[in-house]
């Protein structure tokens, strides 16, 4: 290949990949990268991708070769690719559908082709994978215990082998669903369904769809279970999500209020039934976690004839859920999230347990063709009073963060940047709640921690939606699964340190797309020559990736 200055594409050797986002030949380009390549920033005008082994292996677990993938780069790249990147896609992607894991009868068996003996037998004696495999077969074969599936596919990505898990599902008690003739579901939300159902194949029925804040996630969760026409179990964030799930499925499905209950001991399993993480992995006072027993609700719902699990917002799936939920691995499996960044670094355990990324579409693209709001992000830099600088230099490192979070002036330049946007719907969040309640006094509007009761958080929302109440002051329980649709105003007044996923769940609150087609303004305020400064450009680089640059306005310019 040659040198062909025109080309929008640089591809690095050590994976990274550039794009020229002003380029003329740039949407064609980023339209066959994006299958296979990661988006790690997308500010102005250079925009950055990573060829990673879990995107390789999610694109080739959609069916790309490692020729395709390679045919993309050399199609759109202005330089020759580097040796090693032809060899490290070929390798990657080669690794994919090497380890097979099939069902043969009642028993789970692992599976390589003939001539990669040598492989099996290198897993089999890896510490933390032996104990999983069970009896030898043959020299390509070995069983593996049903309730270590989960957990198996955990450790071969661990060790850069991921599975190819075509063991199928066990089917659940038959329920079908059909959906409201009212709903208009959007092209991109029956893609994303039927991607993920591969028309009830067994390549379909697990795996993720990534969609921004806004554009419709719960529609896709309610294809899926038409599909699926299966008893459906829905785990989700929080009771205010439940909410908004049991609202949706009765607005937009032909269910009736007998067919969908939220989760509670005692309580009879309906078709549809919802609950939160925090229900799923209560464990009994005193017990242990690996005790018979020690997760009661667990037990009860994995007990359940259940032919499809929902698993929303899972970049926050709690680490424990992974293995409580190790038994319902033989059955169907979405989920659905804005982002699979998880602070905690273990989205390979999301591919492994839930499925490969089956879908996604750019928030940038959604906001173009109007299905999510168009949303403008500032940040407002603060100085911390004279007392409060002093205070904060002397401070042992643990502390600087909230002295800095809390710094007074936030409260006087809230109600300047309220002032510039007078009359809007406004959401406050913050982190810390006494400055909340503050915040509260000052404005005389309510204020909604996690110790307010659900029936009060609901009965506020509620009025916030109708416009009896402009103005909502919130804690952490703002970031999540708030269907708060006319929000047009947003400001964070302080935040969990660097948190990505945080702030894009903050601009999500705002992306619902508006009747006449207004734009949002999320603003972060921030105090100036202090960590919070360098948190809050952490925070930023997802939405960066997304495509959103932040404008920097000091105190004074508001």
């Amino acid at each position: 290949m040659s040198f062909d200055p025109l080309n929008p594409l640089i591809v690095q050797a050590d994976r990274s990949v550039f794009l020229e986002a002003f380029n003329p030949r740039a949407e064609a380009a980023r339209t066959d990268i994006a299958p296979f390549a990661e988006l790690i920033s997308s500010p102005e005008h250079l925009h950055t991708y990573r060829v990673t082994p879990l995107s390789l292996w999610n694109a080739a677990s959609a069916g790309l070769t490692a020729n395709g993938i390679m045919e993309a780069l050399a199609r759109h790249a202005k330089f020759p690719l580097p040796d090693n990147v032809a060899t490290d896609v070929r390798e990657l992607v080669g690794r994919w559908g090497r380890l097979k894991l099939e069902r043969y009868d009642s028993a789970l068996l692992l599976i390589v082709a003939a001539g990669d003996e040598a492989l099996l037998t290198e897993l089999g004696r890896h510490k933390e994978i032996r104990p999983l495999l069970g009896e030898v077969m043959s020299s390509t074969v070995v069983t593996v215990p049903a309730a270590h599936r989960g957990v198996l596919k955990q450790q071969l990505i661990e060790v850069g082998w991921p599975v190819d898990d075509q063991a199928g599902y066990t089917d659940g008690a038959a329920f079908a669903v059909r959906l409201s003739s009212s709903l208009q579901v959007r092209d991109y939300q029956r893609e994303a369904a039927e991607a993920f159902y591969r028309a009830g194949s067994e390549q379909g029925g697990s795996g993720v769809v990534v969609l921004a804040p806004g554009a419709g996630k719960t529609v896709v969760g309610m294809a899926a279970m038409s599909l699926v026409g299966q008893r459906t179990l829905v785990l989700t964030t929080n009771r205010t999500s439940v909410n908004q799930w049991h609202r949706e499925l009765l607005n937009k499905t032909d269910l009736s209020p007998e067919d969908v209950s939220e989760y509670a001991a005692g309580k009879a399993l309906t078709p549809v039934t919802l609950c939160t993480y925090q229900m799923l992995t209560h464990r009994k006072r005193s017990s242990l976690s690996g005790e018979d027993g020690a997760y009661p609700h667990l037990a009860l719902i994995g007990a359940s004839e259940w032919g499809l699990i929902i698993y929303d917002e899972v970049h926050l799936l709690p680490a424990p859920v992974f293995r409580l939920t190790a038994e319902v691995q033989a059955r169907r499996r979405l989920g659905l999230t804005a982002t699979l960044i998880r602070e905690d670094g273990r989205e390979g355990d999301v591919f492994a347990l839930i499925g490969p990324k089956r879908y996604d579409q750019p928030w940038k693209t959604l906001e173009a063709q109007g299905w999510i709001a168009q949303a403008h992000c500032l940040e407002v830099r603060l100085r911390l009073p004279p007392e409060e600088r002093v205070q904060y230099a002397v401070a042992p490192d643990q502390d600087k963060h909230r002295i800095a979070a809390e710094n007074p002036v936030k409260r006087t330049v809230l109600r300047q940047v309220m002032a510039r946007h007078s009359g809007l719907p406004t959401l406050i969040i913050g982190q810390f709640l006494d400055q909340l309640e503050l915040i509260g006094a000052d404005l005389e509007v309510p204020v909604i921690t996690g110790k307010t009761p659900q029936r009060t958080r609901e009965t506020l929302f509620q009025a916030f939606r109708e416009g009896h109440l402009k103005t909502l002051v919130l804690s952490r329980v703002g970031n999540f699964a708030l269907d708060l649709p006319d929000a047009e105003l947003l400001i964070q007044v302080s935040g969990a340190f660097g948190s990505r996923q945080e702030e894009a769940q903050r601009l999500g609150r705002l992306l619902r797309p508006k009747a006449d087609g207004r734009a949002a303004y999320f603003y972060s305020l921030v105090t100036r020559e202090t960590s919070e400064e360098d948190f809050a450009h952490h925070r930023q680089l997802f939405l960066a990736a997304q495509g959103y640059s932040y404008g920097i306005l000091d105190q004074d310019e508001v």
